[in-house]
């Protein structure tokens, strides 16, 4: 038997150091694990990465770049904060996209789908009487990556919107936290499905628009409330 030439072996595709630094990064800034203010030295994350420097360099001049973290005026850098026009121009976008999404999903529903979107929202409400900020945030959040994958025959809608979902999340769940905010969230998703039922596609953009403007307005007053405490 003759012995396999090693050219012909597979060949194992490796990440680029730079690129998994830019990752697990964005993620951890975009999960809420950095806070805002926090402070981000190369020394400590290519430590904890395991890798040089220089691509933990790359990965925060990139991060920079979208706006996520900012120079200071010593060494390294820190977690963005977002000012509220940063916060309402998120939100508007993220409108946007949903709403439209909302539209090309009213056209393809079916009522197994239909099904599933209801059982989260029961789910949502069964925790929110238990008070189980975690639980609500979770069902929340499976309704609309169900949502989201009914439009994954439209790549790109479905990156760009996947992308804008982690940078408002941020701020989302410390709203679940206020009665109000839940209680209004599990609502928004009530008026999504009567207007998924009624097949009604406009009827869908403007009620999702408005869902996304109701969280707006949570996160906004969620976040002026915590920048005011003593």
């Amino acid at each position: 038997m003759k012995k396999q030439n090693s050219s012909n072996t597979t060949k194992i595709n490796v990440i680029p150091a730079r690129e998994r630094a830019y990752e697990y990064l964005k993620e951890n800034l975009l999960s809420g694990r950095f806070k805002p203010g926090e402070r981000l030295t190369e020394e400590y994350l290519a430590g904890e990465l395991g890798v040089s420097r220089t691509p933990v360099r790359e990965a925060l001049h990139k991060l920079e770049q979208e706006g996520l973290i900012k120079p200071l005026e010593t060494r390294g850098f820190c977690v963005a904060i977002d000012s509220q026009e940063e916060m309402e121009e998120l939100f508007e976008i993220r409108s946007v996209l949903e709403g439209y999404a909302l539209r090309c999903v009213c056209e393809k529903i079916n009522g197994e789908d239909l099904e599933e979107l209801e059982g989260y929202i029961q789910k949502a409400e069964e925790s929110f009487e238990h008070n189980k900020v975690d639980k609500i945030f979770h069902y929340n959040t499976q309704f609309h990556d169900t949502l989201h994958a009914l439009i994954s025959h439209k790549p790109r809608l479905h990156h760009m919107m996947a992308d804008m979902r982690k940078y408002v999340l941020r701020y989302r769940k410390d709203t679940l936290h206020y009665h109000f905010g839940s209680k209004r969230s599990i609502e928004g998703h009530r008026k999504i499905m009567m207007a998924l039922r009624l097949k009604d596609p406009e009827l869908c953009e403007r009620i999702m628009r408005a869902h996304i403007h109701e969280s707006k307005e949570d996160a906004l007053h969620t976040t002026s409330d915590v920048s005011n405490r003593p």
